[in-house]
């Protein structure tokens, strides 16, 4: 298993627990439904990674580069790290470690 599979599975994992974390402190459905999807993608995009789907990888860093552009916006409204400037600094941390993998693909 290489660390752009496991960034992508364990950013996804935590995108999940953000939106269940989001609904669970403020009624947030809009938190509990676009975390979940996003992290059952970038899970989706991890596990086709492991199958050795390059598709996944794509999959995964487009999911993880959204994420970071709303989350982004979200930190520069809110100016509250929790939850926006950590998900924003674990998704750069994310695309960082995908992206060497992007790389070795092309």
């Amino acid at each position: 298993m290489n660390p752009g599979t496991i960034a992508a599975i364990a950013y996804g994992i935590l995108a999940i627990i953000g939106g269940i974390m989001g609904y669970s402190q403020a009624q947030s459905k809009v938190s509990l439904i676009s975390g979940s999807i996003s992290g059952l993608l970038l899970i989706l995009g991890g596990v086709m990674l492991l199958q050795g789907q390059e598709w996944g990888l794509i999959l995964a860093t487009v999911v993880t580069a959204v994420l970071v552009i709303v989350f982004a916006i979200r930190l520069a409204k809110t100016r509250k790290f929790m939850p926006a400037g950590l998900m924003t600094l674990l998704g750069l941390i994310t695309l960082a470690v995908m992206s060497q993998q992007l790389v070795a693909l092309v």
